[in-house]
């Protein structure tokens, strides 16, 4: 949607002839579209799957959604060290939403991160870094 908007306001101001502003407004409805789309996020598991493999490895989990601006805000701050956690999308797994349901009080209150077998809601994007490493 944010791309097609964009891409509507690049054409008018594009056949106004202010091509300048064409093009910013066409970066910035797609950076907006990349930011609330899964692809700033690594790739999501299963909820089973993401449970199973941090019991292996002791690595997070991460429970979130697109178009959560906390996820993004989380996701971008994380940075590099993003790719350690293992990543649900609970739009995509039923399992994943009924799991953060249960920590919350019946809330899907993302992003959820499950540390060492405890949750913690909207954690601080500092803190669960250091967890990554």
């Amino acid at each position: 949607m944010s791309v097609a908007v964009g891409l509507m306001i690049f054409v008018r101001q594009a056949g106004e002839g202010r091509p300048g502003p064409a093009v910013v407004w066409a970066v910035v409805f797609s950076v907006v579209a990349l930011g609330v789309s899964p692809l700033a996020f690594p790739r999501s598991v299963g909820a089973a799957e993401a449970r199973r493999r941090s019991a292996e490895d002791g690595r997070p989990i991460v429970y979130w959604r697109p178009g959560c601006q906390y996820c993004l805000r989380l996701r971008l701050r994380l940075g590099r060290t993003a790719r350690r956690a293992h990543w649900v999308d609970i739009w995509r797994d039923p399992e994943g939403a009924a799991d953060v349901r249960a920590v919350t009080g019946g809330d899907e209150t993302v992003p959820t991160a499950v540390v060492a077998g405890r949750p913690h809601v909207n954690p601080d994007p500092a803190w669960l870094r250091r967890r990554l490493r």
